[in-house]
């Protein structure tokens, strides 16, 4: 179940009622005349089903409510209405597959955002990784996978593809690419440094290392793994369960393949500097081509597809529940 809280005008408040009224899977309407200074007007609370958000916030925005007012988005994590059971019941598919897709593309902006809180990030978990590679640590590797912020602008390419976003496929394209190419530059001064100051040795980098040595070995388990992890990190998005972006981070080598170009550039080492771009780009375009099937596959069928008669029976559950009195 979404909240939609709108700020707004009092010449749309009667449109926007009647709108909200029409939709079968708006539970409850409340309107508070005017509360709304700026804009100066009304304020409007509705709960509508998740699963047909997206309809109804369309037919909201054709009326002007975002240009001449604010909507607000919310989860509602928790409630207790039979009105809105009845609501969902009516909506098409299911709450958990169904994609708000203003709210996944406010998410994809913040994400891919190119601020100074993310390009730290990338920087700490290049060095991170390079550090771990110098003690072919996997502990680290996975670290310094979880640490990177670089599946929010991957994300957001694909959803630029879906949606055709010409600006938003540009503004994370920028932020990937200038956070890896700073990352990389910071890391690579600094393994400078470790170099002439003796620390390391070149005979380190060159050793054997069976912790780490597919960060710069790329294969065809790299590009399914990467895929997996982009299907995988893109419904945790959508849906709302964050916590399924844990195992994404800890499954591509983006990451450690920056901090081991770093290595490679510093000691100066052809192959792994190769090896290791070959394991980036094969990470970052095929998470790129996955996040775009998948939001392009939700897309078609998120909505078309009926309530199942396990969602139905959860209902009717939850229904004879709620009327019972403690």
């Amino acid at each position: 179940m979404l909240q939609l809280r709108m700020a707004i005008p009092t010449d749309l408040t009667d449109d926007v009622v009647i709108v909200l009224s029409t939709e079968t899977t708006v539970s409850s309407i409340a309107v508070v005349r005017g509360a709304s200074i700026e804009p100066r007007g009304d304020l409007v609370y509705a709960d509508v089903a998740r699963e047909q958000a997206n309809a109804v916030i369309s037919r909201l925005r054709s009326l002007g409510v975002a240009q001449e007012g604010t909507m607000h988005i919310e989860q509602v994590d928790t409630w207790l209405s039979k009105a809105a059971l009845d609501a969902a019941e009516r909506a098409p598919g299911s709450g958990a597959d169904a994609v708000v897709w203003p709210e996944v593309g406010a998410r994809a902006y913040a994400e891919s955002e190119l601020n100074g809180t993310y390009l730290i990030f990338m920087i700490l978990a290049t060095l991170i990784a390079g550090i771990a590679i110098v003690l072919d640590s996997q502990v680290l590797v996975i670290g310094a996978m979880v640490l990177g912020p670089e599946f929010g602008p991957v994300a957001a390419l694909g959803l630029a593809l879906v949606l055709r976003r010409r600006a938003l496929f540009g503004f994370a394209l920028r932020t990937l690419l200038v956070g890896f190419v700073v990352s990389i530059a910071v890391a690579t001064l600094a393994a400078l440094v470790v170099r002439f100051a003796g620390w390391v040795q070149p005979e380190t980098i060159l050793a054997a290392r069976p912790g780490t040595g597919f960060i710069y070995h790329p294969d065809g388990w790299s590009f399914a793994v990467a895929v997996m992890a982009a299907v995988a990190g893109v419904l945790s998005l959508t849906s709302g369960r964050m916590g399924g972006l844990s195992g994404v981070f800890i499954s591509v080598t983006t990451v450690p393949a920056a901090g081991n170009i770093a290595l490679g550039l510093a000691y100066w080492l052809p192959e792994e500097i190769m090896g290791s771009a070959a394991q980036l780009a094969v990470n970052l375009v095929a998470m790129m081509l996955a996040g775009w099937v998948t939001l392009l596959v939700q897309q078609q069928l998120v909505g078309r597809l009926p309530v199942n008669p396990f969602q139905r029976d959860l209902y009717q559950r939850r229904r004879t529940e709620m009327l019972r009195r403690p």
